[in-house]
């Protein structure tokens, strides 16, 4: 007789608490042991797959939220960090200090949001001045413009301490996947389309993102010959780019913003002065926010995950403070191809 086949036990049910769980608890529903549980939580590496995601599937599970007091008592360590940011309103900067915020909870960290007055350099060295009087793990600095990059890197941090700056290209970096090949993809499929005479409408001058994306855009133009029909200069707000609309030239047949909101505006703009897209002008942003789905027409851009970004941000701090090593993988670029494009008019 063959030998009986062994029995499948059940995967463990989370036990009715009435407390709050501990690491037994989580420990018990991921079928590890609580030293494993706790190395996690300590942001530990060397931890496998596998185990590491059935430990998250168990904490999320019993919503597990670490006791950052006896914690830091424990290991004498603070864990709470400060993420300086600016410009919180805007979509990309929100997403971020979202993304980065999410990801320090993950690992057992409290955190900060510090939102600085990028035009008020004496605000911003005053703020710098008083982290360094305080007690935190480690302070994450999101920075976007010259003046606030600048800011930071004149700052002496008394803790672990990473500035998530775009890389200005323009300085001889190279170039980013998403300013690279989104710019490319975009102007190929115009270019298919038969459009042959663009317009640029770009972000503030002093935001690294915003020249980027315009050398991305005569980049691309280069590489079929083309010269841009002209360039005019929004503040990232739906209102800068219906007022930029009038700029648009005649002979242009394809407008692309450096992001979605002054897109948006530029269509408004564009069909009040009798231009409509994309019958007469095919328009592209940058970014896909959640309402470039739904205005008329919807619009074709280039998918930024910023939230992702963020997580990556405040995982380079957590290598920081921790001494470790990381190398977070690069972002893909995604064309999002919707009706504010089409072939050019003739």
């Amino acid at each position: 007789m063959s030998e009986p086949s062994a029995r499948e036990e059940p995967p463990a049910q989370a036990p009715a608490l009435r407390r709050p769980p501990t690491i037994y608890d989580v420990a018990e529903v991921a079928g590890v042991s609580h030293q494993l549980v706790s190395r996690y939580l300590k942001g530990e590496t060397g931890i496998r797959p596998a185990n590491r995601d059935r430990v998250i599937a168990a904490l999320a599970q019993l919503e597990y939220r670490p006791n950052m007091t006896a914690r830091s008592l424990a290991t004498s360590r603070p864990h709470r960090v400060a993420v300086l940011t600016h410009e919180i309103g805007q979509v990309g900067p929100g997403l971020i200090a979202q993304g980065a915020s999410a990801e320090a909870r993950r690992h057992g960290y409290l955190f900060d949001l510090v939102t600085l007055d990028f035009t008020d350099r004496a605000a911003i060295d005053d703020v710098l001045g008083a982290l360094n009087q305080r007690e935190i793990a480690g302070v994450l600095a999101l920075a976007s413009t010259d003046e606030v990059i600048e800011a930071f890197r004149q700052t002496v941090f008394h803790v672990p301490a990473f500035v998530a700056a775009e890389a200005d290209e323009a300085t001889g970096t190279v170039s980013s996947e998403l300013n690279s090949i989104g710019f490319d993809q975009l102007v190929n499929r115009l270019y298919a389309d038969g459009h042959r005479h663009f317009f640029h409408l770009g972000g503030p001058r002093t935001w690294v993102a915003a020249r980027n994306r315009e050398l991305a855009y005569h980049r691309a133009l280069d590489r079929y010959g083309l010269t841009s029909a002209g360039t005019a200069y929004g503040d990232w707000s739906a209102a800068s780019g219906y007022a930029a609309a009038a700029a648009v030239p005649t002979e242009a047949t394809a407008v692309i913003s450096a992001n979605d909101q002054m897109a948006i505006g530029v269509m408004r703009g564009l069909l009040d002065l009798g231009r409509p897209v994309p019958e007469a002008v095919s328009v592209t942003g940058v970014d896909d926010i959640p309402e470039a789905e739904f205005v008329s027409p919807p619009l074709t851009t280039v998918r930024v995950d910023f939230e992702e970004q963020g997580r990556a941000a405040f995982r380079r701090l957590l290598a920081q403070i921790q001494g470790d090593q990381i190398i977070e993988p690069v972002q893909p670029a995604e064309v999002v191809i919707r009706r504010s494009t089409s072939v050019a008019r003739v």
